[in-house]
Protein backbone atom coordinates (compact mmCIF):
# COMPACT_ATOMS: atom_id res chain seq x y z
CA UNK A 1 0.00 0.00 0.00
CA UNK A 2 2.60 2.32 0.87
CA UNK A 3 4.68 1.86 -2.41
CA UNK A 4 1.55 2.32 -4.28
CA UNK A 5 1.15 5.39 -2.57
CA UNK A 6 4.83 6.66 -3.26
CA UNK A 7 4.44 5.63 -6.88
CA UNK A 8 1.60 8.15 -7.37
CA UNK A 9 3.69 10.72 -5.63
CA UNK A 10 6.64 10.51 -8.18
CA UNK A 11 4.53 9.44 -11.12
CA UNK A 12 2.93 13.27 -10.55
CA UNK A 13 6.46 14.35 -10.01
CA UNK A 14 7.63 12.45 -13.37
CA UNK A 15 5.15 14.55 -15.27
CA UNK A 16 5.98 17.66 -13.87
CA UNK A 17 9.51 16.72 -15.20
CA UNK A 18 8.57 16.31 -18.40
CA UNK A 19 6.91 19.66 -19.18
CA UNK A 20 10.17 21.82 -17.91
CA UNK A 21 11.08 21.21 -21.89
CA UNK A 22 7.23 22.99 -22.83
CA UNK A 23 7.29 26.44 -24.09
CA UNK A 24 4.36 28.62 -22.17
CA UNK A 25 2.75 31.43 -22.84
CA UNK A 26 0.35 33.82 -20.37
CA UNK A 27 -3.35 34.06 -21.36
CA UNK A 28 -4.06 37.11 -22.43
CA UNK A 29 -4.31 39.86 -20.15
CA UNK A 30 -2.57 38.08 -17.19
CA UNK A 31 0.68 38.67 -15.46
CA UNK A 32 3.76 37.49 -17.03
CA UNK A 33 7.31 36.78 -16.08
CA UNK A 34 8.40 37.18 -19.65
CA UNK A 35 10.10 40.74 -19.43
CA UNK A 36 12.05 39.66 -15.87
CA UNK A 37 15.38 37.80 -15.87
CA UNK A 38 15.39 34.87 -13.83
CA UNK A 39 18.09 34.21 -11.28
CA UNK A 40 20.24 31.21 -11.82
CA UNK A 41 20.68 29.86 -8.17
CA UNK A 42 21.92 26.40 -9.70
CA UNK A 43 24.74 24.30 -7.61
CA UNK A 44 26.45 24.77 -10.84
CA UNK A 45 26.35 28.82 -11.49
CA UNK A 46 29.12 31.01 -11.26
CA UNK A 47 29.73 33.60 -8.47
CA UNK A 48 27.98 31.60 -5.70
CA UNK A 49 28.57 31.69 -1.75
CA UNK A 50 30.55 28.59 -1.02
CA UNK A 51 28.02 25.74 0.04
CA UNK A 52 27.89 24.73 3.97
CA UNK A 53 28.61 21.01 4.39
CA UNK A 54 27.39 19.22 7.12
CA UNK A 55 30.68 18.25 8.68
CA UNK A 56 31.15 22.06 9.56
CA UNK A 57 28.57 20.95 11.97
CA UNK A 58 31.29 20.46 15.27
CA UNK A 59 32.62 24.10 15.05
CA UNK A 60 29.84 26.06 14.34
CA UNK A 61 28.09 27.99 17.14
CA UNK A 62 24.20 28.54 17.66
CA UNK A 63 22.59 31.59 15.82
CA UNK A 64 22.00 33.80 18.89
CA UNK A 65 25.43 33.06 19.93
CA UNK A 66 27.11 34.13 16.28
CA UNK A 67 25.00 36.65 14.61
CA UNK A 68 23.44 39.79 15.90
CA UNK A 69 19.87 39.89 13.93
CA UNK A 70 19.20 41.96 11.65
CA UNK A 71 16.24 44.60 12.08
CA UNK A 72 12.54 43.66 11.46
CA UNK A 73 10.46 41.01 12.37
CA UNK A 74 9.42 37.50 11.46
CA UNK A 75 6.00 38.75 11.64
CA UNK A 76 2.63 37.64 14.02
CA UNK A 77 1.73 34.23 12.94
CA UNK A 78 -1.63 31.94 14.68
CA UNK A 79 -1.41 32.06 18.13
CA UNK A 80 -0.99 28.67 20.66
CA UNK A 81 -4.57 28.00 20.82
CA UNK A 82 -4.86 27.85 16.89
CA UNK A 83 -3.12 26.34 14.03
CA UNK A 84 -5.29 27.57 11.36
CA UNK A 85 -2.73 26.67 8.43
CA UNK A 86 -0.12 25.05 6.43
CA UNK A 87 2.97 25.33 8.53
CA UNK A 88 0.87 27.39 10.96
CA UNK A 89 -0.37 30.65 8.73
CA UNK A 90 1.05 32.96 5.47
CA UNK A 91 4.45 32.91 6.56
CA UNK A 92 4.91 29.22 6.71
CA UNK A 93 7.28 29.75 9.49
CA UNK A 94 6.03 26.38 11.50
CA UNK A 95 6.49 28.34 14.54
CA UNK A 96 3.52 30.48 15.59
CA UNK A 97 4.26 32.46 18.77
CA UNK A 98 3.63 31.24 22.30
CA UNK A 99 3.48 27.26 21.84
CA UNK A 100 5.16 25.04 24.46
CA UNK A 101 6.49 21.85 24.37
CA UNK A 102 4.02 18.84 25.29
CA UNK A 103 4.04 17.69 28.36
CA UNK A 104 5.33 14.12 28.75
CA UNK A 105 4.01 11.00 30.39
CA UNK A 106 5.86 8.95 32.66
CA UNK A 107 9.16 8.99 33.32
CA UNK A 108 10.53 8.72 29.64
CA UNK A 109 8.44 12.26 28.59
CA UNK A 110 6.53 10.47 25.95
CA UNK A 111 2.85 12.25 25.75
CA UNK A 112 0.24 9.84 25.81
CA UNK A 113 -2.37 8.71 22.58
CA UNK A 114 -5.67 10.62 23.41
CA UNK A 115 -7.36 9.51 20.50
CA UNK A 116 -7.12 8.42 16.86
CA UNK A 117 -9.54 8.56 14.06
CA UNK A 118 -10.11 6.60 11.23
CA UNK A 119 -10.68 8.42 7.77
CA UNK A 120 -10.66 5.19 4.84
CA UNK A 121 -7.80 6.63 3.30
CA UNK A 122 -3.96 7.43 3.29
CA UNK A 123 -3.71 10.71 5.10
CA UNK A 124 -1.17 13.32 4.01
CA UNK A 125 -3.34 16.58 4.42
CA UNK A 126 -1.42 18.11 7.56
CA UNK A 127 -4.75 19.18 10.02
CA UNK A 128 -5.86 22.84 10.59
CA UNK A 129 -7.16 23.24 14.60
CA UNK A 130 -9.49 26.47 15.19
CA UNK A 131 -11.82 27.14 17.93
CA UNK A 132 -11.20 23.35 19.50
CA UNK A 133 -12.23 21.81 15.78
CA UNK A 134 -9.50 20.12 13.80
CA UNK A 135 -10.06 20.01 9.75
CA UNK A 136 -7.95 17.27 8.17
CA UNK A 137 -8.17 15.68 4.13
CA UNK A 138 -8.01 12.02 3.29
CA UNK A 139 -7.32 9.84 0.24
CA UNK A 140 -11.39 8.89 1.03
CA UNK A 141 -11.87 11.64 -0.93
CA UNK A 142 -12.94 13.25 2.00
CA UNK A 143 -12.22 16.46 4.45
CA UNK A 144 -13.25 15.82 8.16
CA UNK A 145 -14.11 18.40 10.85
CA UNK A 146 -13.28 16.57 14.43
CA UNK A 147 -13.43 17.51 17.91
CA UNK A 148 -10.03 18.15 18.99
CA UNK A 149 -10.69 17.32 22.63
CA UNK A 150 -12.46 13.65 21.76
CA UNK A 151 -11.90 12.97 18.03
CA UNK A 152 -15.48 12.71 17.69
CA UNK A 153 -16.75 13.55 14.27
CA UNK A 154 -18.53 16.31 13.67
CA UNK A 155 -19.11 16.83 9.78
CA UNK A 156 -17.52 15.12 6.66
CA UNK A 157 -17.50 16.62 3.06
CA UNK A 158 -17.19 13.87 0.29
CA UNK A 159 -14.90 15.75 -3.30
CA UNK A 160 -14.27 13.86 -6.33
CA UNK A 161 -10.83 12.82 -5.85
CA UNK A 162 -7.54 12.29 -3.18
CA UNK A 163 -7.76 15.29 -0.85
CA UNK A 164 -3.94 15.41 -0.01
CA UNK A 165 -3.67 19.15 0.47
CA UNK A 166 -3.69 20.77 3.77
CA UNK A 167 -7.27 22.99 4.48
CA UNK A 168 -7.18 26.67 5.68
CA UNK A 169 -9.24 28.65 8.42
CA UNK A 170 -10.57 32.17 8.16
CA UNK A 171 -13.07 33.59 8.93
CA UNK A 172 -15.37 30.70 9.57
CA UNK A 173 -14.93 29.27 6.30
CA UNK A 174 -12.49 25.98 5.61
CA UNK A 175 -10.76 26.30 2.18
CA UNK A 176 -8.78 23.60 0.55
CA UNK A 177 -8.65 21.75 -2.93
CA UNK A 178 -8.47 18.62 -4.44
CA UNK A 179 -7.40 15.61 -7.26
CA UNK A 180 -10.79 16.32 -9.18
CA UNK A 181 -9.53 19.94 -10.12
CA UNK A 182 -11.93 21.73 -8.33
CA UNK A 183 -11.15 24.39 -4.92
CA UNK A 184 -13.48 24.43 -2.36
CA UNK A 185 -14.37 27.18 0.17
CA UNK A 186 -17.09 25.48 3.28
CA UNK A 187 -18.84 26.44 5.89
CA UNK A 188 -16.31 25.46 8.96
CA UNK A 189 -19.69 24.99 11.16
CA UNK A 190 -21.67 23.05 9.17
CA UNK A 191 -19.17 21.38 6.32
CA UNK A 192 -21.74 22.70 3.76
CA UNK A 193 -20.57 24.23 0.26
CA UNK A 194 -20.29 27.89 0.02
CA UNK A 195 -18.91 27.69 -3.21
CA UNK A 196 -16.14 25.77 -5.66
CA UNK A 197 -13.82 27.14 -8.58
CA UNK A 198 -12.65 25.18 -11.19
CA UNK A 199 -9.02 24.18 -12.22
CA UNK A 200 -7.15 22.82 -15.24
CA UNK A 201 -6.01 18.83 -15.16
CA UNK A 202 -3.71 17.92 -12.75
CA UNK A 203 -5.72 18.55 -9.22
CA UNK A 204 -4.29 21.18 -6.40
CA UNK A 205 -2.12 19.49 -4.22
CA UNK A 206 -1.18 23.35 -2.47
CA UNK A 207 -2.51 24.13 0.59
CA UNK A 208 -3.72 27.77 1.15
CA UNK A 209 -2.34 31.23 2.31
CA UNK A 210 -5.29 33.81 2.92
CA UNK A 211 -4.14 37.08 3.74
CA UNK A 212 -6.35 40.52 3.16
CA UNK A 213 -9.51 38.78 2.51
CA UNK A 214 -7.60 36.78 -0.86
CA UNK A 215 -6.91 33.31 -1.08
CA UNK A 216 -3.48 31.93 -2.60
CA UNK A 217 -2.86 28.82 -4.02
CA UNK A 218 -1.03 26.90 -6.60
CA UNK A 219 -2.06 24.09 -8.99
CA UNK A 220 -0.46 21.05 -11.03
CA UNK A 221 -2.22 23.07 -14.26
CA UNK A 222 0.71 25.27 -13.36
CA UNK A 223 -0.69 28.28 -12.63
CA UNK A 224 -0.54 30.54 -8.87
CA UNK A 225 -4.31 31.88 -8.35
CA UNK A 226 -5.34 34.47 -6.24
CA UNK A 227 -9.64 34.40 -5.02
CA UNK A 228 -11.54 36.63 -3.21
CA UNK A 229 -12.01 34.42 -0.50
CA UNK A 230 -15.78 35.13 0.06
CA UNK A 231 -16.90 34.93 -3.22
CA UNK A 232 -14.47 32.90 -5.25
CA UNK A 233 -13.87 35.15 -7.83
CA UNK A 234 -10.75 35.33 -9.66
CA UNK A 235 -8.60 38.20 -8.84
CA UNK A 236 -5.68 36.83 -10.95
CA UNK A 237 -3.82 34.09 -11.89
CA UNK A 238 0.00 33.53 -13.02
CA UNK A 239 1.69 30.81 -15.13
CA UNK A 240 4.57 29.02 -14.45
CA UNK A 241 6.45 26.69 -16.26
CA UNK A 242 5.54 23.42 -14.43
CA UNK A 243 2.60 21.78 -11.91
CA UNK A 244 2.72 23.91 -8.43
CA UNK A 245 2.76 21.34 -5.23
CA UNK A 246 4.67 24.03 -3.22
CA UNK A 247 2.42 26.34 -1.35
CA UNK A 248 2.40 29.80 -0.82
CA UNK A 249 3.69 32.08 1.63
CA UNK A 250 2.50 35.67 1.67
CA UNK A 251 4.06 38.64 3.57
CA UNK A 252 4.46 42.30 2.93
CA UNK A 253 2.90 42.48 -0.37
CA UNK A 254 5.05 39.25 -1.69
CA UNK A 255 3.75 35.97 -2.34
CA UNK A 256 6.55 33.71 -2.39
CA UNK A 257 6.42 30.26 -4.20
CA UNK A 258 7.93 27.49 -6.16
CA UNK A 259 7.06 25.03 -9.35
CA UNK A 260 7.93 21.55 -10.82
CA UNK A 261 9.89 23.93 -13.78
CA UNK A 262 12.58 24.19 -10.78
CA UNK A 263 12.16 27.97 -10.20
CA UNK A 264 11.23 30.27 -7.10
CA UNK A 265 8.64 33.05 -7.97
CA UNK A 266 7.96 36.19 -6.06
CA UNK A 267 4.96 38.06 -7.32
CA UNK A 268 3.24 40.71 -6.00
CA UNK A 269 0.15 39.52 -4.01
CA UNK A 270 -2.30 42.20 -5.44
CA UNK A 271 -1.80 42.00 -9.03
CA UNK A 272 0.07 38.86 -10.02
CA UNK A 273 2.90 40.68 -11.14
CA UNK A 274 6.31 39.03 -11.16
CA UNK A 275 8.89 40.80 -8.61
CA UNK A 276 11.35 38.44 -9.71
CA UNK A 277 12.42 34.64 -9.97
CA UNK A 278 15.19 32.00 -9.08
CA UNK A 279 15.93 28.76 -10.71
CA UNK A 280 17.27 25.78 -8.71
CA UNK A 281 18.29 22.43 -10.15
CA UNK A 282 15.32 20.45 -9.63
CA UNK A 283 11.41 20.79 -8.85
CA UNK A 284 10.61 23.10 -6.12
CA UNK A 285 8.09 20.92 -4.28
CA UNK A 286 9.46 22.19 -1.03
CA UNK A 287 6.94 25.55 0.20
CA UNK A 288 8.80 28.60 1.16
CA UNK A 289 9.58 30.01 4.80
CA UNK A 290 9.60 33.37 5.09
CA UNK A 291 11.41 35.44 8.30
CA UNK A 292 13.23 38.73 8.52
CA UNK A 293 15.02 39.46 4.95
CA UNK A 294 15.22 35.70 4.10
CA UNK A 295 13.12 33.16 1.78
CA UNK A 296 14.28 29.75 2.82
CA UNK A 297 12.97 27.00 0.36
CA UNK A 298 14.30 23.11 -0.16
CA UNK A 299 14.78 21.93 -4.11
CA UNK A 300 14.43 18.42 -5.38
CA UNK A 301 18.16 19.02 -6.62
CA UNK A 302 19.23 18.63 -2.81
CA UNK A 303 19.70 21.84 -1.54
CA UNK A 304 18.39 24.10 0.75
CA UNK A 305 18.18 27.99 -0.48
CA UNK A 306 18.75 31.04 1.43
CA UNK A 307 17.92 33.62 -0.74
CA UNK A 308 17.31 37.47 -0.46
CA UNK A 309 13.57 38.19 -0.01
CA UNK A 310 13.58 41.66 -1.68
CA UNK A 311 15.88 40.33 -4.89
CA UNK A 312 16.12 36.85 -4.68
CA UNK A 313 19.48 37.12 -4.97
CA UNK A 314 21.81 33.70 -3.22
CA UNK A 315 22.81 34.51 0.30
CA UNK A 316 23.49 30.72 0.76
CA UNK A 317 22.70 27.06 0.23
CA UNK A 318 23.39 24.01 1.82
CA UNK A 319 23.46 19.91 0.46
CA UNK A 320 21.60 18.27 2.60
CA UNK A 321 22.25 14.77 0.28
CA UNK A 322 19.06 14.09 -0.76
CA UNK A 323 15.56 15.77 -2.31
CA UNK A 324 14.27 18.24 0.21
CA UNK A 325 9.70 17.81 -0.54
CA UNK A 326 9.86 19.39 3.15
CA UNK A 327 9.02 23.15 4.06
CA UNK A 328 11.71 24.87 6.42
CA UNK A 329 10.63 25.97 9.83
CA UNK A 330 12.48 29.55 10.36
CA UNK A 331 12.44 30.92 14.13
CA UNK A 332 12.98 34.48 15.29
CA UNK A 333 15.87 33.66 17.25
CA UNK A 334 18.04 32.59 14.32
CA UNK A 335 17.26 28.95 13.37
CA UNK A 336 15.93 27.01 10.80
CA UNK A 337 15.21 23.48 10.81
CA UNK A 338 14.91 21.10 7.29
CA UNK A 339 15.00 17.54 6.90
CA UNK A 340 14.92 15.85 2.93
CA UNK A 341 15.08 12.61 1.78
CA UNK A 342 18.48 11.33 2.83
CA UNK A 343 16.42 10.85 6.29
CA UNK A 344 18.64 13.61 8.12
CA UNK A 345 16.88 16.45 9.97
CA UNK A 346 19.21 19.28 10.41
CA UNK A 347 19.25 22.46 12.57
CA UNK A 348 21.22 25.14 10.57
CA UNK A 349 21.45 29.07 11.57
CA UNK A 350 18.98 31.22 9.16
CA UNK A 351 21.29 34.07 8.04
CA UNK A 352 24.39 31.83 6.72
CA UNK A 353 23.29 28.59 6.08
CA UNK A 354 25.46 26.72 8.23
CA UNK A 355 24.87 23.28 9.87
CA UNK A 356 24.22 23.14 13.95
CA UNK A 357 23.52 19.75 14.27
CA UNK A 358 22.03 16.93 12.28
CA UNK A 359 20.57 13.71 12.93
CA UNK A 360 18.97 10.82 11.72
CA UNK A 361 15.20 10.06 11.90
CA UNK A 362 16.26 6.07 9.87
CA UNK A 363 13.48 7.42 7.10
CA UNK A 364 12.61 9.98 4.02
CA UNK A 365 11.29 13.19 5.60
CA UNK A 366 8.83 14.67 3.88
CA UNK A 367 6.72 16.06 6.91
CA UNK A 368 7.62 19.64 7.86
CA UNK A 369 8.57 20.95 11.35
CA UNK A 370 6.50 22.44 13.87
CA UNK A 371 8.95 24.12 16.34
CA UNK A 372 7.81 24.78 19.90
CA UNK A 373 9.69 26.60 22.98
CA UNK A 374 12.51 24.22 23.36
CA UNK A 375 11.72 20.94 20.65
CA UNK A 376 10.24 20.35 17.02
CA UNK A 377 7.95 17.98 16.00
CA UNK A 378 8.50 16.15 12.67
CA UNK A 379 7.45 13.04 11.24
CA UNK A 380 9.58 10.08 9.21
CA UNK A 381 8.81 7.72 6.62
CA UNK A 382 9.93 5.21 9.71
CA UNK A 383 6.13 5.52 11.13
CA UNK A 384 6.87 7.56 13.79
CA UNK A 385 7.04 11.62 15.17
CA UNK A 386 9.97 12.61 16.29
CA UNK A 387 10.19 15.30 19.41
CA UNK A 388 14.10 16.49 18.62
CA UNK A 389 15.62 19.63 21.54
CA UNK A 390 16.02 22.64 19.24
CA UNK A 391 19.47 23.65 20.13
CA UNK A 392 21.61 19.97 19.68
CA UNK A 393 18.85 17.92 17.70
CA UNK A 394 18.52 14.83 20.37
CA UNK A 395 15.63 12.74 20.37
CA UNK A 396 13.46 13.11 23.35
CA UNK A 397 10.83 10.87 22.41
CA UNK A 398 9.23 9.17 19.71
CA UNK A 399 5.22 8.37 19.30
CA UNK A 400 4.31 5.95 16.61
CA UNK A 401 1.64 5.47 13.90
CA UNK A 402 1.05 2.41 11.70
CA UNK A 403 2.44 3.45 8.72
CA UNK A 404 4.53 6.93 6.71
CA UNK A 405 4.38 9.78 8.78
CA UNK A 406 3.87 12.86 5.68
CA UNK A 407 1.71 14.90 7.51
CA UNK A 408 3.37 17.68 9.24
CA UNK A 409 2.63 18.37 12.73
CA UNK A 410 0.57 21.07 14.13
CA UNK A 411 0.73 21.48 18.18
CA UNK A 412 -2.25 23.66 20.00
CA UNK A 413 -3.24 23.74 23.25
CA UNK A 414 -0.07 21.11 24.91
CA UNK A 415 -1.48 18.74 22.21
CA UNK A 416 -0.26 16.90 19.16
CA UNK A 417 -2.02 16.07 16.34
CA UNK A 418 -1.10 14.44 12.57
CA UNK A 419 -2.03 11.90 9.92
CA UNK A 420 -0.55 9.23 8.77
CA UNK A 421 -0.59 6.81 5.62
CA UNK A 422 -2.18 3.92 7.67
CA UNK A 423 -5.60 6.40 7.90
CA UNK A 424 -5.71 7.61 10.99
CA UNK A 425 -5.25 11.29 12.51
CA UNK A 426 -3.75 11.00 15.68
CA UNK A 427 -3.71 13.34 18.81
CA UNK A 428 -1.41 13.17 21.56
CA UNK A 429 -0.96 14.92 24.88
CA UNK A 430 -1.30 15.23 28.37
Amino acid sequence: MGTAKTGLIWLMLALSGSALVVACSSPAGEPTRATLPTIDITPTATGAPVTPTPETAASTPAPDRLIEEPAGSAGEEAGPEDWSAFRSGPFHTGTPDGTEVLPGDGQDATPGLRWRFQTGGAVESSPAVVDGVLYVGSFSNTLFALDAETGDELWRFRVGGLLRASPSVSDGLVYFGADDNLFYAVDAQTGQARWRFALGPGGEQSSPAIVDDVVYFGAFDRNVYALDAASGELVWSFETGGGILSSPAVLDGTLYIGSTDGVVYALDAATGEERWSARTGAAVVSSPSVAYNIVAVGSDDGFIYGLEKATGRLIWRFDTGGPVFASPAATEDGWLYAGSRSGMMFGLNLFNGNPIWRVSLRGDILSSAAVASSELYVGSSDGRVYALERETGFINWTVEAGDFVWSSPAVVGGRLYFGSHDGFVYSFGD
